[in-house]
């Protein structure tokens, strides 16, 4: 990079460099709605699919609200059962003497043959007029009696007598059958019943799980092939400013964690608010007015869910902002092991990361112990409208206006109806941290990109070599000019060295050649064609590029010297160990037990850096470029290779124009045209002997760093 730009590298949404001494603030998102919305838009894709998952999902949902009926209703079998014998021995035990069961059956039943409560009590108040008008007939006669085919009934409170007035309202919502007991048959199919809604719903829900799973998983695949689609196609100023952790925490935790989280809320959620509108339907048609005093806790429990996530979010946010630089700080400080050792930094770098975790720390925790309040708070006010429906469905079973089934389907609904509102409760918890991270997510996603080139042609562009600068105007920043007004002609087959300061803008130079980034004003013409009409791919398929840092990917060294050639071009064996020699590559690779088929690792750690750089050479060569770049490609290796490493560039300038930067002068002297470069402008030009002649600042460098060396000097 240049140095101009490390000027104004900063992490992405922070006012410093990492481990300036800010504290991350909470951001509070930008737009919540926003970003949910467009993942349910990507999720509607595959409407299809999604649509078989509601669909299921709403059966499921409807099922399991229609058992908690049928369970009541076999609660209301069994509880019949069991006060139609309750009452059937109460009134064999007041027969007389010879009377028999039937008679009275047929009496106080009506025409279905259950119980009828107005009967029973029309034929005691009968009987008990008898009995009064007896007793007063019969001074000596203490007892009232039936006639004989009569029940005998005691005004008094009589062993086995039946008070109908206290029970009277209960037995009117029972299906009371005297003679009778427990239908077990009935109650058995009733409970098979329960067993198989229960059964399809876990089907269906099944069903719906793994097809959820799947879109999901493929909505994963999406955001992962989009954001790999969305780095090739940014500028490298989102580079300049973003650390390579930040960048990686996005495109992985933050990626694993939307993906979590929808596996763990997406189909649940869905299936959690269908159940809630089943079960309060099925109130509804079991009570209205249980009904409303549970529907009362949704505003009260939908209040605090606000309330909490509104104290929860922000905090959410800068746990995975924290996360971002934390990783950024991880991987630079592995980068450079071996510089934090030497200088003696590992404690600098150790308190600074113990700052950021104990951030990430205070961050996470406040973000889940503040969403983490949610379920207890919803638990109690679920629990206090269970007891409310409890104490209320009790009176109204006891005044006859609810079945004790019904109570118990009820009861069973309260627990159906809150335990779905918890459970979307404690899902906002994984919501907003989801959230968070899609956010962050989009926001790589909606960064602006680099110019859409796929209307130009993307095939070589056939060049000589020609470049010309003609008022070029360039800066990383509109509020610091760099370059200003440059004006440069670059004839085919001539060698152009660039030198100067630290930050005079050389290396920006050769990123607008290779248009990294594009001028401000004034044009770049190679063969007379402004490279802005020439797409990016068919400009840099001219150019070879050999920079101070070399870049080796984990492979075989052939496959790292092959790198560099376009699928439409081959070389054949003697092509390619020719140009190994020619580099002074083959040599040493033969010297390797492996040869050209030793596998390096990602850092090549089993070369030395002049070896590593003798690669990168023999990769451009290969290539056979008609444009040469060369930045400071011998500044970080012994005198004997760069020796190597001279011959090796000057066979590989041979008829190509070459752009050279360097900072060891002894490099360039042989340059057609040496540059000298200071606050982005060319204030020397000229060959290395002219510009010696002129004393001027191209010779001060050169005689300081050679002033010692009597040899160079005559040489020059």
């Amino acid at each position: 990079m240049t140095e101009a730009k490390k000027t104004t590298s900063k992490p992405i949404g922070t006012g410093k460099m990492p481990g300036g001494g800010r504290t991350p603030s909470a951001e509070k998102p930008k737009d919540l709605k926003s970003t949910l919305s467009r993942l349910g838009r990507m999720m509607f894709e595959y409407k299809v699919r999604l649509a078989i998952v509601l669909v299921a999902l709403i059966v499921a949902a409807g099922l399991s609200a229609v058992a908690p009926k049928a369970l009541g209703n076999a609660t209301n079998t069994l509880f019949d059962g069991l006060m139609s014998k309750t009452v059937t021995k109460a009134i064999e035990s007041e027969l007389p003497a010879g009377s028999s069961l039937s008679s009275v059956k047929s009496t106080i039943s009506d025409a279905d043959g259950y119980l009828s409560v107005e009967k029973l009590k029309a034929l005691i108040e009968q009987k008990e007029k008898l009995a009064v008008t007896q007793k007063n007939t019969t001074e000596s006669n203490s007892q009232a009696q039936h006639p004989k085919d009569g029940l005998v009934v005691d005004s008094g409170v009589s062993k086995g007598s039946v008070d109908i007035s206290k029970i009277e309202n209960m037995l009117s919502t029972m299906k009371i059958k005297i003679g009778s007991s427990v239908d077990f048959t009935k109650f058995a199919l009733l409970l098979l019943w329960v067993a198989v809604i229960y059964l399809l719903s876990f089907l269906l829900r099944s069903i719906a799980g793994w097809i959820s799973v799947r879109i999901i998983s493929e909505v994963g695949r999406t955001l992962r092939q989009r954001i790999e689609e969305k780095l090739w196609k940014l500028p490298l100023s989102y580079f300049d400013k973003t650390s390579r952790g930040e960048i990686m925490s996005r495109t992985t935790n933050d990626l694993d964690n939307v993906t979590q989280t929808l596996n763990q809320v997406g189909g649940d959620i869905i299936y959690m608010s269908f159940m809630v509108i089943s079960v309060v339907v099925m109130m509804f048609t079991v009570s209205p007015l249980l009904a409303v005093i549970a529907l009362l806790t949704i505003p009260v429990s939908f209040s605090i869910i606000g309330l909490i996530m509104k104290k929860s979010q922000p905090q959410f946010k800068a746990q995975w902002k924290i996360t971002g630089e934390l990783n950024g700080n991880i991987e630079e400080s592995f980068t450079g092991h071996s510089i934090i050792k030497a200088y003696g930094q590992r404690e600098k770098f150790m308190d600074k990361f113990t700052k950021q975790n104990d951030e990430l720390f205070e961050a996470s925790f406040k973000a889940q112990f503040i969403s983490g309040t949610i379920m207890p708070v919803m638990t109690f006010v679920t629990n206090l409208n269970y007891v409310v429906i409890a104490i209320i469905g009790a009176v109204r079973v006891s005044n006859g206006m609810m079945s004790l089934g019904d109570v118990q389907a009820f009861v069973q609904y309260s627990r159906q109806y809150s335990q779905p509102l918890g459970q979307i409760s404690q899902m906002m918890n994984l919501l907003q941290s989801g959230s968070a991270s899609a956010e962050r997510i989009f926001e790589l996603l909606d960064e602006d990109e680099e110019a859409d080139e796929s209307a130009l042609d993307q095939s070589k562009f056939e060049t000589t070599g020609h470049i010309e600068f003609q008022d070029v105007d360039f800066s990383y920043d509109p509020e610091v000019p760099l370059i200003e007004g440059l004006n440069l002609t670059a004839n085919p087959g001539q060698t152009i060295a660039i030198v100067g300061p630290t930050g005079a803008g050389k290396t920006t130079v050769l990123n607008l050649i290779m248009r990294y980034y594009d001028i401000d004003s004034g044009k770049i013409l190679l063969n007379d064609v402004e490279t802005r009409s020439i797409s990016r791919h068919a400009l840099r398929s001219n150019i070879g590029m050999v920079l101070q840092d070399t870049w080796l990917f984990g492979g075989t060294i052939e496959e790292n010297l092959k790198y560099s050639l376009p699928d439409s071009m081959t070389v054949t064996d003697e092509e390619f160990y020719a140009t190994m020699r020619a580099t002074y590559v083959d040599h040493f690779v033969k010297s390797l037990p492996d040869g050209y088929q030793t596998v390096l690792n990602d850092e090549a750690s089993t070369l030395s850096a002049g070896e590593k750089q003798l690669l990168t050479i023999a990769r451009a060569f290969l290539a056979n470029p008609d444009i040469l770049i060369l930045d400071e490609a011998t500044s970080s290796v012994d005198t004997r290779t760069e020796v190597l490493i001279q011959k090796a560039m000057n066979a590989l300038r041979s008829n190509r124009t070459s752009f050279v930067i360097a900072h060891r002068l002894s490099t360039i002297r042989d340059a057609d045209i040496i540059l000298f470069m200071e606050h982005g402008h060319i204030v020397e030009q000229g060959n290395h002997v002219d510009l010696i002649g002129s004393g001027g600042k191209y010779a001060k460098l050169y005689q300081s760093q050679f002033e010692n060396n009597d040899t160079d000097e005559e040489t020059a």
